[in-house]
């Protein structure tokens, strides 16, 4: 017999004890609850280097904030996520609500960093909700292949624009000017 379950909604999520001691972080894809394990040690660190030439970038040239998870990312009551890394651009500051410390929209700029345990979701229901809600440029980072995707909202729709593997130069259509050498970021990441 089926028994219908109900969504989970982000209010719903809020409400929730979890065990003390408990490490994971949660988020809600298309109203499941999924639950994720702590990044690895690299994870981290190719994060940290992103977010350092990200953050450079984006406070020299007035543009907005670069935030990383865990920070909840609310696109709609059913999706609640935790970018690795999002970019948002000063004139939308309107959707961080810092009195409850949560984003209530989409980021201009998503990225996601590969692991096990995450690639089917962040290449999927993820990115497909990201897209469907507006994030304006998409970035899944392959920790393993050393590798950046990079897709472009285009008539409301993702269309990979850059491949990069081991070398390269990454550039963003959203970030004007912004460079960077992905081979640097996985060298200077590794211990």
């Amino acid at each position: 017999m089926d028994i219908l379950q109900k969504s989970l909604t982000y209010q719903a999520f809020r409400e929730m004890e979890f065990e003390e001691g408990d490490n994971f972080w949660y988020e809600i894809i298309n109203g499941k609850l999924v639950q994720k394990e702590t990044p690895n040690l690299y994870h981290q660190a190719v994060l940290g280097e992103i977010v350092f030439r990200l953050g450079k970038f984006v406070k020299y040239n007035h543009l907005g904030k670069i935030l990383y998870a865990p920070l909840d990312v609310v696109l709609e009551k059913e999706n609640m996520y935790h970018p690795d890394i999002f970019f948002i651009k000063k004139e939308r500051f309107f959707i961080i609500d810092d009195k409850e410390k949560v984003v209530l929209g989409a980021p201009d700029l998503a990225i996601e960093i590969l692991s096990k345990s995450t690639a089917g979701d962040d290449k999927g229901e993820k990115k497909d909700n990201y897209e469907k809600f507006g994030v304006r440029e998409y970035w899944l980072v392959d920790p393993i292949r050393k590798s950046f995707e990079i897709y472009n909202l285009i008539n409301d729709r993702f269309k990979l624009t850059s491949y990069l593997e081991e070398a390269g130069t990454l550039k963003s259509t959203l970030l004007k000017g912004f460079e960077m050498d992905i081979e640097e970021v996985f060298s200077d990441a590794e211990f």
